[in-house]
């Protein structure tokens, strides 16, 4: 059963529309605006934008990439956690990530490296997946081992994670250690039941992910495996910890990959969170439930990195 605060913190951002004097959800269309959208994240980023004590940004250029290092006091030079932003496909920046982001490596310990992938609708399918494969070559280019490397996301950045990790694996590219997914959007073709069923308890716009998945799919099925990791195959991929919130509409995208993955003999760490809402893990310290989530991916990922042995 979920904690008093822990309840009290899901209904606050669940019923956000009502804290904004809204009586009702927005509802996303085609008609709504992706650049007033991105302009809101970027607000409301400003607000939790804090850095934790003892991070230090310096910002990289990866070709046409732009990205940041997130380094936290005392951080092993030679391992590095790449972050794969959320936001639909549709959104999201090293700005308006970076406040939470940092928390995620500050509480790893690890240096972070966040980068900003092209966002549909300018951008669709492949554009983001094809910016990830070329952040983690040119990780590797620049002398980082993939024992070293962890790759991490939330949300589409989840999903991304995980598309990155097949599009490694068919090209033959050495993988990394180990993927950690938050919340991660598998099935663009959102065909499962949790998108209908569990649309009033999450705090995403109505219909958003099927405007988002119908910009980022572009000219392609969605159910193209590297748009929809769901249907890709997962055998032969590095230890996974996938996190999902039960009250999401990603949940059975999360759980579904998880038992597809086990299922093809990969290692699998599946964390379910009764009660809670997209991404909670990202909101520790605020309620004990995304504070225990966060130690366990913080746990994993020190394992996986063998942090505990320097």
């Amino acid at each position: 059963m979920a904690s008093l605060k822990g309840k009290l913190f899901n209904f606050m951002i669940r019923n956000g529309h009502l804290l904004r004097g809204k009586w009702k959800k927005e509802v996303f269309d085609f008609n709504t605006s992706i650049a007033e959208f991105r302009d809101r994240c970027e607000k409301g980023a400003a607000r939790f934008g804090k850095l934790p004590q003892g991070i230090v940004v310096r910002e990289e250029k990866i070709g046409e990439i732009k990205a940041e290092w997130l380094v936290p006091e005392g951080a092993v030079p030679e391992k590095v956690i790449m972050y794969v932003h959320g936001g639909g496909y549709v959104s999201g920046s090293c700005s308006d990530h970076r406040g939470i982001i940092s928390k995620f490596a500050s509480n790893t310990g690890i240096i972070c490296l966040l980068y900003e992938y092209r966002l549909a609708p300018e951008h669709p399918f492949p554009a983001a997946l094809e910016d990830s494969v070329r952040v983690y070559q040119w990780l590797l280019a620049s002398g980082f081992h993939p024992e070293n490397l962890l790759i991490a996301g939330e949300s589409a950045g989840g999903g991304l994670c995980l598309a990155t990790l097949l599009a490694l694996k068919e090209r033959s590219i050495p993988l990394p250690a180990a993927g950690v997914a938050i919340s991660p959007w598998t099935d663009l073709t959102c065909s499962s039941d949790s998108y209908h069923t569990k649309n009033k308890k999450s705090p995403a716009p109505v219909n958003s992910w099927t405007v988002f998945s119908h910009y980022y799919s572009g000219n392609q099925e969605a159910s193209h495996p590297l748009i929809s990791p769901l249907f890709g195959n997962p055998a032969g991929l590095p230890p996974l910890l996938i996190n999902a919130g039960v009250d999401d509409e990603l949940y059975e995208d999360g759980e579904k990959f998880a038992q597809k993955a086990k299922q093809s003999g990969v290692e699998v760490y599946f964390r379910s969170g009764p009660g809670m809402i997209h991404c909670y893990p990202l909101l520790a310290p605020m309620f004990p439930e995304a504070t225990e989530a966060m130690d366990e991916i913080v746990t994993f990922v020190k394992n996986i990195l063998d942090i505990g042995s320097n």
